[in-house]
């Protein structure tokens, strides 16, 4: 306002520029937010490889492929050094280009001014004098206020790749007001379940009841839905069509927590913490005590292991177990589903990476564990299902056929035919 009171003319042709002077600073604050997202992207990268790396050293030796390995850690980083270099060069273009461009502008000004001075004496020497004063009072903010835009663009590129984790959706919703489930006292039942992930179909039309105390057993060819239709009954994942209720009711209608709460998993893969022996079984039961921990241990036929090593329980494992063996952290998995002391267990293929001795203790383990408990079992070894309750057969997402061990040899089918290639009798 001042401005204007003094001169139109010289504030109107300010107010020219600028824009003009704006629109040169948003296009290099544009392409250094372009650059910052290109950089967070190259950081992921250069990461994701490294770890890829690190965590499969035993088959890049074995593979013989160090030299391809190192050559595309060293392109990635490459790759991400060029992209720092050049949000570097157009950050450190920013500041000094809003310099000059504001030198640029007062210059203009001066001169314009100076015109109109000397022109008839449209303004006057001590009002321009006065006008400038101002100007440079309000320019000088106005250039820290570009360079602060242009490090809130740089900014913002991270902040998006932050909410494209924080908006992905969330497949599956707790239920505020969801009941608690406390005990275990029925059935889990598949009712009509479906469920489709992208639109492929990995499970259609299933129906089948899990009785408190009993083993199913789920066998099947790869890909046939097995591992899916385990995860339904700790919502993994959610039905795309028909139910999944515990004793008797929908599962969602309880609470997340409560539903898990009640269940253990023991997956082929063993999932282990840099952290002691100890803490990794007292996972889901962190108020254990010692003793507690212990026979946990003996009955999963880990104790033994345990305390042959230095430290014993509070012997630390390394980064997901590598100090111990695939047997022995399997146990460590057992151990832990064990001390948690759930009413119904979910074992995903448990034994399938193991040696002959490893399987048989880990199996023992297992065993043990499943003594009057309820047992979703996935099993690719067949000899360690024959004694379950029921089978059930899955082919391309549907059962094809179930029963005991002995009525599904007799049926001659497709488990028959699974028997007979792992020769089991």
């Amino acid at each position: 306002t001042v401005l204007f009171l003094i001169s139109v003319q010289l504030t109107l042709f300010i107010l020219i520029l600028i824009p003009v002077l704006g629109l040169v600073i948003g296009r290099i604050t544009r392409s250094l937010k372009k650059h910052s997202q290109e950089v967070a992207n190259k950081y992921g990268e250069t990461l994701s490889t490294l770890d890829e790396t690190l965590g499969g050293l035993r088959v890049i030796k074995a593979f013989n492929i160090e030299k391809l390995l190192r050559n595309k850690f060293f392109k990635t980083n490459e790759e991400l050094l060029a992209a720092k270099n050049n949000i570097a060069y157009r950050r450190d273009l920013a500041s000094p280009l809003s310099e000059v461009l504001g030198v640029i502008l007062f210059t203009a000004v001066l001169y314009y001014g100076g015109v109109l001075v000397l022109k008839n004496q449209l303004l006057e020497a001590s009002a321009f004098l006065g006008f400038l004063g101002i100007f440079y009072n309000i320019i000088n903010p106005a250039k820290a206020l570009s360079t602060s835009f242009s490090n809130m663009r740089k900014g913002s590129a991270a902040i998006n790749r932050i909410e494209e984790i924080l908006n992905t959706p969330i497949t599956v919703d707790d239920n505020p007001n969801g009941k608690q489930l406390h005990a275990f006292t029925g059935q889990i039942e598949f009712r009509n379940v479906s469920f489709a992930y992208d639109d492929i179909v990995i499970l259609n039309n299933i129906n089948l009841t899990v009785t408190k105390g009993k083993t199913i057993a789920l066998v099947g060819s790869s890909g046939a839905g097995k591992s899916t239709l385990a995860d339904l009954a700790p919502r993994f994942h959610d039905v795309t069509g028909g139910e999944v209720l515990i004793d008797g009711v929908n599962i969602k209608d309880y609470s997340l927590h409560s539903v898990r709460s009640l269940m253990s998993i023991v997956t082929q893969e063993p999932i282990l913490f840099n952290d002691t022996v100890a803490n990794n079984i007292a996972l889901g039961f962190q108020d254990a005590t010692d003793e507690q921990i212990i026979e946990a241990a003996k009955i999963a036929n880990a104790h033994d292991f345990i305390i042959k090593k230095e430290g014993g329980y509070k012997s630390n494992i390394g980064d997901r177990g590598n100090k111990l063996s695939g047997g022995e952290r399997q146990r460590l998995t057992i151990a832990r589903a064990l001390l948690k002391n759930p009413p119904i267990l979910i074992l995903d293929e448990a034994t399938s990476s193991l040696d002959t001795e490893s399987e048989r203790l880990v199996q023992d383990a297992i065993n043990n564990m499943m003594q009057n408990r309820t047992s979703i079992v996935i099993a690719h070894r067949l000899s360690t299902i024959r004694h379950a309750d029921e089978i059930i057969v899955l082919q391309k997402g549907r059962i094809v056929e179930r029963g005991n061990h002995e009525e599904l040899l007799a049926q001659n089918g497709f488990y028959r035919k699974l028997v007979d290639m792992q020769e089991v009798r």
